[in-house]
C-alpha cells in the first residue's frame, strides 16, 4: 500500500448523521439569534455576554469535532481555537475595559494573528505542488495589491495624523500590513481547495469576516469612518460561529492534510489578479497624497506589482508553449516505445521535405517472429515490455537521421537516406541486433524478426513513401514465409508472376 493510499484511508470522510445535522441548524440559528440580539439591543453587558458565549462554543465545537473525526493534524485546529479566544480577549480589552488597556489589546490581537498565521501554514504547506512557484507568485501579487491600499488608504492617514508616538501608534500601522498578509494566505488556500472541502470553506469565510472587522477598525482608526462598536462585533461573532461549525463538519479531517494539486489551476488567481490590477490602478488616484514617502511607497509597490505581472505572463507563455510541446509530442509518438507513431511517419516526408526530396530512400519493415506466441504466454504486460526493448534496439542500431516508427501490434517501420547496399548493411545490423536474447521480467525470451526492404531512387518522397510501405510488406512477409531474416521487394521481381502477384495483395497494408 502506499503512502497516498495510506493518507486517503487515515482521512477517509464519512457522511454527517442527520442528527448531527440537526444540530449543526440549531447551533447556526442560535448564534444568528446572538447577533441579531446585539445589533438591536444595545447593551454593554450583553454584548460582552454574547462575546463569551460565542466564543465558548466555538472552543466547545472545535473540541468535539478533533475528539469525533479524529484529523490526521490538529494542531491547525488547536491554532485556530487559541486564537480565537486571543482575538476576543484583545476585542474585551479595547471596547469592554477601561481607558482600552493600550497596548495590551493590541499585543493579544496580534498574538491571534500570529497563531491563524501559523494554522494556515501548517494546512497549506502539505499541499504544495511542482507549480509553487506560480502559486506563491500569485499570492505575492495579490499581496502586493492588498498592501498598496492598506498604504495609501490606511498606512498612511495614521502616519499623517499621529502627532504622539507611543506604542500604540506605533503598532497601529502593522495591522494593514498582517491584514494584507492574511488575505494572500486566505486566496493562496482558497485557489488550492476544492469544493468538496466545506469544513475548509467555512474557514475562508471565518477568516474574511475577521478581516472585515479589523479593516473596519482600521479605518476607524485613520479617522475615514466612525463605526459603533457594535458593528466591529458583529464580524466576530460570525467569525467564531463560523469556524466553530467547520470544525464539526466531517471534511474538517482535510485541514492540514495532504492532497493533490493541480498545477495548472490559475484561472482563478488570474481572476483575482485582474481585479487586484485594476484596484491598484485607481488607488494612487483616489487617495493620492504629496508626502515624499507616499510617492516612494507607492511608486515601489506599483513597480514591484508591475514586474511581478511580466513574470507571471512570461512563466503562463512558457508553460503554455510546454503544453503545446507535450501535447504534440503525445499525438506523434507511440507512449509505448517512444518512436513515432503511423500517422507522423506518414506525415514526415512532408514535414521534412527538403531532408528527403531528391535522395535515395529506403524503407525497411519489421515485424516480429513468435511475439503472439510469447503475449499468449506471459500476458500483455510482458508484451508491451518485449515491444519496448525491441523499440530500444532499434533505435541504438539507426542512424541519427534515420526515422524509426511503430507501425502497429509488433510492427515497425525505419525510413533511411540509404542506397539498397546501405540499406542492406543496415538491415544486417538490425538482424544482429535481435539475435541476442531478451532479459524480460518473467523470463529469457529468444525473438527474431523479419524484415522487408524497399527502395527508391531520388524523386518525389511524398509519391513514393505509400508505395514503398506496400512493398516492403511484401517483403517482409517474403522473408517471413521462407525464414530468409530479410527480403528486397525488387527480388520478389524473379519469382514467378502468379506468385509474386499473389504475395503483392495478399499481405497490402493499410495505409
Amino acid at each position: 500500500m502506499t503512502s497516498d493510499t495510506q493518507h486517503h484511508h487515515t482521512t477517509r470522510i464519512r457522511r454527517p448523521w442527520p442528527s448531527e445535522k440537526l444540530w449543526h441548524t440549531l447551533l447556526s440559528a442560535g448564534i444568528a439569534a446572538i447577533m441579531v440580539m446585539v445589533f438591536l439591543v444595545q447593551s454593554p453587558a450583553l454584548a460582552l455576554g454574547a462575546m463569551v458565549t460565542v466564543v465558548l462554543a466555538a472552543l466547545a465545537m472545535i473540541g468535539i469535532g478533533v475528539r469525533r473525526y479524529h484529523p490526521p493534524a490538529p494542531t491547525a485546529w488547536y491554532l485556530l481555537a487559541a486564537s480565537a479566544v486571543l482575538f476576543a480577549a484583545g476585542t474585551i480589552l479595547r471596547v469592554f475595559a477601561d481607558n482600552g488597556m493600550p497596548p495590551l489589546d493590541d499585543l493579544a490581537t496580534l498574538a491571534g494573528y500570529t497563531g491563524v498565521g501559523v494554522a494556515a501554514f501548517l494546512w497549506l504547506w502539505p499541499r504544495r505542488t511542482g507549480a509553487q512557484r506560480d502559486l506563491v507568485l500569485d499570492s505575492g501579487l495579490i499581496a502586493l495589491g492588498a498592501l498598496l491600499a492598506s498604504w495609501t488608504f490606511l498606512i498612511s492617514p495614521v502616519l499623517h495624523t499621529t502627532r504622539q508616538w507611543d506604542a500604540s501608534a506605533l503598532i497601529m500601522p502593522i495591522y494593514p500590513v498582517i491584514d494584507a498578509l492574511l488575505l494572500t494566505l486566505v486566496t493562496h488556500s482558497m485557489v488550492t481547495s476544492s469544493r468538496s472541502e466545506t469544513s475548509l470553506r467555512l474557514v475562508h469565510l471565518g477568516l474574511l469576516a475577521i478581516l472585515v472587522a479589523d479593516l473596519g477598525y482600521n479605518l476607524q482608526s485613520a479617522g475615514s469612518v466612525h463605526l459603533d462598536d457594535r458593528a466591529l462585533l458583529l464580524p466576530l461573532l460570525l467569525a467564531y460561529g463560523i469556524v466553530g461549525l467547520a470544525a464539526l463538519h466531517p471534511t474538517m479531517v482535510t485541514l492540514g492534510g495532504t492532497r493533490r494539486v493541480h498545477p495548472h489551476r490559475s484561472r482563478q488567481r488570474a481572476s483575482v489578479i485582474t481585479v487586484t490590477l485594476v484596484v491598484a490602478s485607481l488607488v494612487p488616484t483616489v487617495g493620492a497624497r504629496v508626502g515624499t514617502l507616499d510617492r516612494v511607497v507607492v511608486s515601489t509597490l506599483l513597480a514591484m506589482l508591475l514586474v511581478g505581472v511580466l513574470v507571471r505572463s512570461e512563466r503562463a507563455i512558457v508553460r503554455s508553449a510546454r503544453s503545446e510541446r507535450r501535447a504534440q509530442y503525445q499525438a506523434d509518438h507511440d507512449m509505448l516505445t517512444g518512436l513515432l507513431n503511423r500517422s507522423a511517419l506518414l506525415r514526415t516526408p512532408a514535414r521534412d521535405h527538403e531532408l528527403w526530396t531528391g535522395r535515395p530512400i529506403a524503407l525497411l519493415f519489421l515485424d516480429l517472429d513468435g511475439f503472439k506466441t510469447v503475449n499468449d504466454s506471459y500476458g500483455h504486460a510482458v508484451g508491451d515490455e518485449l515491444i519496448a526493448n525491441a523499440a530500444a534496439r532499434i533505435r541504438r542500431v539507426i542512424q541519427r537521421d534515420d526515422i524509426a516508427a511503430r507501425y502497429g501490434g509488433d510492427e515497425f517501420v525505419v525510413l533511411a537516406g540509404a542506397t539498397r547496399a546501405e540499406a542492406a548493411v543496415l538491415a544486417e545490423k538490425l538482424l544482429a541486433a535481435f539475435a541476442k536474447p531478451f532479459e524480460l521480467s518473467v523470463a529469457e525470451v529468444t525473438m527474431g524478426v523479419s524484415i522487408g526492404i524497399s527502395c527508391s531512387g531520388p524523386r518525389s518522397a511524398d509519391a513514393t513513401v505509400y508505395d514503398l510501405l506496400r512493398e516492403a510488406d511484401s517483403a517482409m512477409y517474403h522473408a517471413k514465409d521462407y525464414a530468409l531474416g530479410c527480403a528486397f521487394h525488387d527480388d520478389l521481381r524473379h519469382l514467378p508472376q502468379t506468385e509474386s502477384r499473389r504475395r503483392m495483395h495478399r499481405h497490402e497494408p493499410a495505409v
